[in-house]
């Protein structure tokens, strides 16, 4: 493994990837050499994990990389219930290769740090210098990050009372692979982003469930269009921008009411409670008294950004949040040889690829001092 790289990016999902094409687009004729570090053990990013459930019609969206479209790797008579943690690794695969893309993997990256002795402080024109990223095999010294880690590698479960005295099963979405092993068991469902009202869909066709939300769901039954999806993403810029956590994107576009959802609500599977008070050993409590039993409680709570490894950089404010600037929020206000892609605006596929041209072209301006 070569010990010196211009830029390391750190993931190859949507992200990485993304920000790899342009790199090698955009940092050709400046001499601009990279690497893409991937702990997974193949192609594909977290699709590769995600449950057999999960297909190409019912995943709220995959997008084309650039250069290339998804539909190179599938037949035109493939189905659409093609599984995603098939598909998309495939597709993922063949783009590293048509790009030659240089992905290293397995990889993981334990911890990101300036390497050696420079002034770091928050004026982001003293942050300079090289940077030493850690790995299994190692060190590699690096004059840049694009950080593409994503956040499946960090998933969230809110603390609740109670919870280590449950005799039940507790699982979060990452652990979830089909709603067939919860059967004759009650299942609580905990969360209101698309995950979890995917999930609720499938378990309460085959057992009985409660599903619980700290907010009341806003679905919508009209199409997204453009415009608002502009207007969601300017929401979560805004937020970066200012140093604040990102925050979630469901909340400001709502939940699309498809057939699916609409069949389930005909049916009484999406009647919500607000979230529970207490776990006990065998079930959830409210505090005025109520109680439902449960078997099973699914966190669907979401996830928060992998950055663990970054924490000696000192990126995060005094409230948790990065305050992050440049053309689409991707680059970090005080250290500029930082990009994150995930973060923010840039958190969904359609995202990352705009979050990917950008790091690329604002980090080659930075080191080559254009």
């Amino acid at each position: 493994m070569e010990t010196h790289v211009d830029v390391a990016v750190i993931g190859a999902g949507q992200a990485g990837l993304s920000a790899g094409y342009y790199l090698r687009r955009l940092g050709r004729e400046a001499g601009i050499d990279f690497v893409i570090l991937d702990h997974a053990p193949k192609p594909g990013g977290a699709w590769q994990f995600r449950w057999p459930s999960l297909t190409l019609s019912t995943v709220n969206a995959v997008h084309d990389l650039p250069g290339m479209p998804f539909t190179d790797v599938l037949d035109d008579s493939a189905p659409t219930e093609v599984q995603a943690a098939d598909a998309v690794p495939r597709y993922y695969a063949e783009y590293e290769r048509r790009f030659d893309l240089p992905v290293r993997r397995p990889e993981h990256v334990r911890v990101v740090c300036d390497h050696g002795d420079h002034r770091v402080d928050d004026d982001p024109g003293s942050r300079s210098g090289p940077l030493t990223v850690e790995t299994g095999d190692g060190g590699l010294t690096v004059r840049g990050i694009v950080n593409a880690t994503g956040t499946w590698e960090h998933p969230f479960i809110p603390r609740c009372r109670g919870a280590e005295l449950f005799l039940g099963r507790q699982l979060h979405t990452r652990d979830y692979t089909s709603a067939a092993e919860f059967a004759g068991r009650h299942v609580v469902v905990v969360g209101g982003g698309i995950s979890a009202v995917q999930l609720l869909d499938e378990i309460s066709r085959v057992t009985s469930t409660t599903w619980v939300t700290r907010r009341e769901p806003q679905f919508r039954d009209t199409p997204y269009t453009a415009a608002e999806g502009r207007a969601s993403v300017a929401v979560v810029e805004d937020r970066v921008r200012r140093g604040l956590p990102p925050g979630s994107v469901v909340s400001v576009t709502g939940l699309p009411l498809t057939p699916a959802l609409r069949a389930a609500r005909e049916r009484g599977a999406l009647h919500r409670l607000p979230m529970f008070d207490e776990i006990t050993p065998d079930g959830v409590r409210w505090a005025d008294g109520g109680f439902r039993r449960a078997d099973v409680i699914l966190w669907c709570t979401g996830f928060r950004s992998a950055l663990d490894h970054l924490a000696p950089l000192r990126l995060r404010g005094p409230g948790g949040g990065i305050t992050m600037d440049g053309r689409l929020a991707t680059r970090v206000a005080a250290d500029r040889r930082v990009h994150l892609l995930g973060y923010g605006p840039s958190a969904s596929t359609i995202g990352a690829n705009r979050g990917g041209r950008a790091a690329a072209a604002e980090l080659i301006e930075h080191l080559t001092g254009n």
